[in-house]
Formats: structure tokens, C-alpha cells, sequence
């Protein structure tokens, strides 16, 4: 698949899971306790999951990382497989950010 057509692509599954998301009014106001559960939902949950395994599209399983947290920003800045970079879509702190919330699902050191 030619990378013109997965972007595109990419985004406009962003916006429908973006725009199907359900929850209450306390939900939100965690999401905005949390800058990077807010990011990882916006950005991640498609392929991720909100519990970080879903694994569609070969996303990894979050919750059993092992990687270092230097590790995890270079692959969310530079993509790796089938995930995309987002060095372009999310600013220094919100790649902080939502790393930090990613090594809270699980087992990451």
C-alpha cells in the first residue's frame, strides 16, 4: 500500500473513532486531569485500544512493554511497522505526555 493512500486514511479513522467516542461528563474531566490520556485517545485507542491491547493493525500490546521511555518516544515520534510518525501531529509535550500515560497500562519499566 502506497503511503499517499494510509495517510489519508489514518486521519480519517482518527476523526470516526474521534467523533464515535462515548463517555460522561467525568470521563472528560479525567481526559483533561491527564494531558496524555486525552492525547492517547485521540491519537492511539484506533489501533491501540483505550486499555492499550486491543493490537489491530499489528499494534503492540502496551500493557507488556518492556521498552525504556526514550524508546517509546522515538517510536511515537518516528513511527515504526504500520504505526505512523507523529513527530509532525504532536508537540515535544504531548509526546512526553502521552508516553508517560502509556507506561501507567502496564508493565513498562
Amino acid at each position: 500500500m502506497s503511503r499517499s493512500f494510509i495517510l489519508p486514511l489514518g486521519i480519517a479513522l482518527l476523526v470516526l473513532a474521534c467523533g464515535s467516542a462515548s463517555g460522561t461528563g467525568g470521563d472528560h474531566m479525567a481526559e483533561e486531569a491527564s494531558p496524555g490520556k486525552a492525547v492517547f485517545n485521540m491519537n492511539c485507542t484506533l489501533c491501540h485500544g483505550r486499555d492499550g491491547k486491543a493490537g489491530l493493525n499489528g499494534a503492540k500490546d502496551l500493557t507488556v512493554s518492556t521498552l525504556t521511555t526514550e524508546e517509546m518516544k522515538a517510536i511515537v515520534r518516528n513511527g515504526k511497522g504500520a504505526m505512523a510518525p507523529y513527530k509532525q501531529v504532536l508537540s515535544a509535550q504531548e509526546i512526553e505526555a502521552v508516553v508517560t500515560y502509556i507506561r501507567t497500562l502496564g508493565g513498562a519499566k
